[in-house]
């Protein structure tokens, strides 16, 4: 491959598994390599880029307010910041926003305002948080320790004590487990870096039942399902109740780094002067590309992100060879019965279409706008792969 592969393998720290591929330029969901093949992406980096790539509303926010002040202390206020914690508070009914720069960040928001809620209100011994297994809440120390797979913890012991896993879709672990010394429960309403995996409803249910009963805040994790990613503005929405905080990231920035955690009326007022901090968070050009992607998601475009993912389940779930399909929105893994996630993957960038993995299935990710023609010649690039022998 021609291009800086060589530079990056000598100087960038060695912890990531890079394709043999270099990424120029794109438009939508279009993304073109150093030797000027196309690729439909159906990865979005992530799950970052909502509108795609060059998409002219976020550009033309992005650069109008770089050509202002590109930062300011959180010292002073700023109009972006402003303009995006109100649109947040006002689509989602919650009271306050912290913004940060990541998911990780948000995470780490969200556990410490809910330890300071549980410190509170029952006391010093109120700061367990329970998560589920197979979840995926950041890497830094302590989002690492809320993560329930062991795969990340080995290499970094002692971790955050403090944190609890159980199965999701267990009630009856769930109910041994929410006593007095549990602050929050914390989860993903669909496990992406898990597999994909949404939860159950009636365990979701029962969760809620539990932690109104004994005051235990709600705290989902929409890093991944927040943004229209899952047919609804926020994951949580596809379930019929509203948790107590929620963070979110990656498709909120629309591809600069943000984070955000959002406080409902418990925990409004959780934090105070010097509680927390962050230098880069609320950055006015991240602010008003965020809030370029947040003010187009409305309930049109949304239904159009609930038929491209139906569209989605029922062409893959037609296939002969693919033994099963699951996700919300367009957040889905699909798992073949005669080819590895790795192998589909490899063919279809062969033929011209990004995808990604999550464990054993294939992760699908596309820009919440793609076209349907775009979307239906990626689909059946995927279809050719699989029905390969």
């Amino acid at each position: 491959m021609k291009g800086f592969s060589s530079i990056d393998k000598e100087y960038t720290a060695s912890t990531y598994k890079r394709f043999d591929l270099e990424i120029i330029s794109g438009k939508g969901s279009i993304l073109t390599d150093s030797s000027g093949k196309e690729y439909i992406d159906l990865g979005s980096g992530i799950g970052v880029t909502a509108f795609g790539i060059n998409d002219e509303v976020w550009k033309n926010a992005v650069t109008e307010q770089l050509s202002k002040v590109q930062h300011t202390s959180n010292l002073y206020y700023t109009e972006p910041s402003a303009l995006l914690a109100e649109a947040l508070c006002r689509k989602t009914g919650f009271k306050k926003v912290f913004f940060s720069n990541s998911g990780a960040e948000a995470n780490e928001c969200a556990i410490k305002a809910a330890r300071k809620y549980g410190n509170d209100t029952k006391g010093e011994g109120c700061y367990k948080i329970v998560t589920l297994v197979n979840s995926f809440h950041g890497r830094t120390i302590t989002t690492l320790s809320a993560t329930g797979q062991d795969s990340f913890h080995k290499l970094f012991n002692p971790l955050t004590d403090g944190f609890i896993h159980i199965r999701a879709n267990d009630i009856s672990a769930l109910k041994e487990t929410l006593d007095e010394s549990v602050c929050a429960v914390m989860f993903e309403v669909c496990q992406g870096e898990g597999g994909v995996i949404p939860l159950e409803k009636n365990f979701v249910d029962e969760m809620v039942k539990i932690c109104r009963e004994k005051d235990i805040l709600l705290v989902t994790d929409e890093v991944q399902t927040g943004n229209g990613r899952t047919g609804e503005l926020y994951g949580y929405m596809n379930y019929g109740f509203t948790p107590d905080i929620v963070s979110t990231a990656k498709g909120l920035g629309g591809g600069l780094p943000i984070g955000a955690t959002l406080l409902g009326d418990k925990v409004k007022a959780v934090f105070s002067y010097g509680d927390h901090g962050s230098t880069f968070g609320a950055n006015p050009v991240c602010c008003a590309g965020a809030l370029s992607i947040i003010n187009r998601l409305d309930k049109a475009f949304l239904d159009e992100v609930k038929a491209k993912s139906e569209y989605i389940f029922k062409t893959l779930g037609s296939l002969e060879n693919i033994e099963s399909v699951r996700g919300l929105g367009l957040m889905i893994g699909f798992k073949a019965k005669n080819k590895t996630s790795a192998e589909i993957v490899s063919g279809c960038m062969e033929k011209g279409v990004l995808c990604l993995t999550a464990k054993d299935r294939v992760r699908l990710l596309p820009a919440l706008n793609i076209p349907e023609a775009t979307l239906e010649k990626a689909i059946n690039v995927i279809k050719e792969v699989v029905e390969e022998n």
